[in-house]
């Protein structure tokens, strides 16, 4: 693979990984199912996500991240929220 396409991927991943912060702080400011354009945050927040997704995916194919890396590094964060976070509790 080339520099330039591993560039791209992570250009690409790096402008979804934005509009997902956008779309959380709209729904902090606005509310998750408050609706603009015939969209709610709820919705935008998921499109934004399925195309993060759809670059995670690209990032793995490619070889420029390891699959199994991450699924180790999310089994670390989980039991660290548990540790110390409220997610998990009710």
């Amino acid at each position: 693979m080339t520099e330039e396409k591993i560039k791209e991927i992570l250009l690409i991943t790096q402008e979804e990984c934005a509009e997902i912060i956008q779309a959380i702080s709209k729904s902090f400011r606005f509310g998750v199912h408050t609706v603009y354009n015939g969209v709610s945050n709820k919705e935008h927040l998921e499109e934004e996500i399925g195309d993060f997704l759809c670059m995670l995916d690209l990032l793995i194919d490619n070889g420029i991240v390891s699959e199994n890396s991450i699924v180790s590094a999310k089994e670390r964060k989980l039991n660290k929220l548990h540790t110390w976070s409220s997610v998990f509790k009710k």
